[in-house]
């Protein structure tokens, strides 16, 4: 059996720990592998020896820095298919959105590898007679990361690369349930040269969650992962001093106007709600049907009825959701939908994949006739599951959206210019596809999910990941020559 190594030190090395979790391969419940518990004192090592090594990767050139990158994103490519392999093996997803998974964070690879020019302050000359100010972006020191089960290559890509170019050091926590793609991931950025201590990784469940925010020498904490524990995370790490970002639920609606493209918009409903097996934070999990584009019903049940539940192995259209406790939980949930009156146009309880009879498969479900009251509205189902409402207009489905404590994504589907600029500007989340359901941003620009979503005010790349991983030092400096030398003594404010 496969025991899951940390990296402490620059060294990858088994565990002392007596606490070992099982990594089960969704689609068999098969045992692939084991991840250990990282007890207190391995953590505290880690945490040592990335603040011994900060003190030499902060001076370290940031050109130097960069071509690490470079070389990271380049191995990256080399193993694309090997990553994209292992990825499945333990999350279920299919092989390619696998491949989506990889190249997604593979981009903040390369966004990072530009870090020279990201990274640049300012400077003003003569500010006062003589006097020059100017600012530098500094790095924190040892920061953290801890990620989802979800996107086990993206979101790791998504802290550490942006962490360590900005000359922080980082310890990383993946998610206990696949953490094996992340360490592959792991093991070519030391490949690539990324200095012994630079970047650590240790595993677990909530102890190490708590012991990373309570650490007295780690400075920033970034978590993607469930409102419940981001809360609880974003919490501990303020109270203890830190930074943190916690990047969290949602509720994602796209808004249907009758002028849309019917064809377009049914096929990119259906791969952005049931694709992942509706395992994403971006989802879109709400459709608002506005006027007479609610009689696209039969259309939208069509094009899901039309979706291949397989093995990940296998590349269809969905795969399972990550463990037995995942598919109960969103199989009740769809149970409250029936019972609380909801219109149940498609099912995807009880079915089974030939070969794979134990794997913990839902397949495409849909609701009509869905209110805001209702738990399949209200929680985050993080399953295959489409809720469908009317609106009668464009303000009454905005407000619907805005109604929503969640800001993470939205989007509209129409041919009007006017009715998209009146979406973008008065709508409440904080990311927007015009014509397109799941508005991730690329890595020059920010992840923005707002309200509900998200705990603090900068996101988890982009822009706002230099900013978030830098303190600004500002500096005001004269310097005399002999003439100014010969100045008395000033006790007031010089203007």
């Amino acid at each position: 059996m496969h025991h899951v190594q940390q990296l402490i030190n620059g060294q990858f090395t088994q565990s002392n720990t007596d606490e070992w979790i099982d990594i089960t391969d969704p689609a068999t419940q098969d045992v692939i592998a084991k991840v250990p518990q990282t007890t207190d004192s391995e953590i505290n090592e880690a945490v040592a020896t990335a603040h011994t090594a900060f003190q030499t990767w902060r001076k370290t050139p940031i050109t130097t820095r960069a071509r690490i990158f470079l070389k990271y994103q380049a191995l990256i490519r080399e193993h694309m298919d090997e990553l994209a392999e292992i990825l499945t093996s333990e999350q279920g997803k299919t092989i390619a959105d696998a491949r989506g998974d990889v190249f997604r964070g593979l981009e903040v690879v390369e966004h990072a590898a530009g870090i020279a020019n990201l990274q640049i302050g300012d400077f003003v000359e003569n500010v006062a007679s003589g006097v020059d100010t100017y600012s530098v972006w500094q790095p924190l020191g040892v920061c953290a990361g801890i990620t989802p089960f979800n996107f086990p290559a993206m979101i790791p890509l998504w802290m550490f690369p942006m962490a360590i170019a900005t000359g922080n050091t980082f310890i990383l926590k993946p998610s206990e349930q696949d953490p094996m793609v992340t360490m592959r991931l792991v093991e070519l950025a030391i490949e690539a040269g990324v200095p012994e201590g630079v970047l650590s990784v240790v595993h677990g469940g909530k102890a190490t969650v708590d012991a990373l925010c309570d650490h007295p020498d780690i400075k920033a904490v970034s978590f993607v992962g469930s409102t419940k524990v981001g809360q609880h995370v974003y919490e501990k790490a303020s109270k203890s001093g830190k930074r943190a970002q916690c990047m969290m639920g949602a509720k994602n609606h796209a808004v249907i106007l009758p002028d849309a493209n019917k064809e377009q918009t049914l096929n990119q409903l259906a791969g952005a709600a049931f694709g992942a097996a509706g395992q994403r934070c971006m989802a879109l999990s709400v459709v608002i049907l506005v006027g007479e584009a609610g009689d696209w019903i039969n259309d939208i049940k069509a094009k899901a009825e039309g979706l291949v539940v397989s093995a990940g192995k296998n590349d269809k259209d969905l795969g399972p959701l990550i463990s037995p406790q995942a598919k109960a939980r969103v199989e009740h949930l769809i149970g409250t939908g029936v019972d609380e009156g909801a219109k149940l146009l498609l099912d995807g309880r009880g079915i089974t994949v030939k070969g794979f009879e134990k794997g913990n498969f839902v397949g495409p479900t849909i609701f009509d006739n869905v209110t805001t009251d209702m738990q399949i509205y209200q929680q985050e189902i993080f399953g295959p599951v489409l809720c469908i409402m009317r609106a009668e207009s464009l303000d009454a489905a905005m407000d619907i959206v805005n109604g929503n404590p969640n800001g993470n994504g939205t989007a509209i589907f129409t041919q009007s210019g006017a009715a998209a600029h009146k979406f973008q500007q008065d709508i409440m989340v904080g990311q927007i596809g015009i014509n397109l359901p799941i508005p991730v941003p690329l890595p020059m620009f920010s992840f923005s999910g707002s309200r509900a979503s998200k705990l603090g005010a900068l996101g988890p790349y982009g822009k706002q990941a230099v900013q978030f991983y830098t303190q600004t030092k500002t500096v005001t400096a004269r310097w005399f020559d002999d003439a100014a030398s010969q100045g008395k003594v000033n006790t007031t404010i010089s203007m």
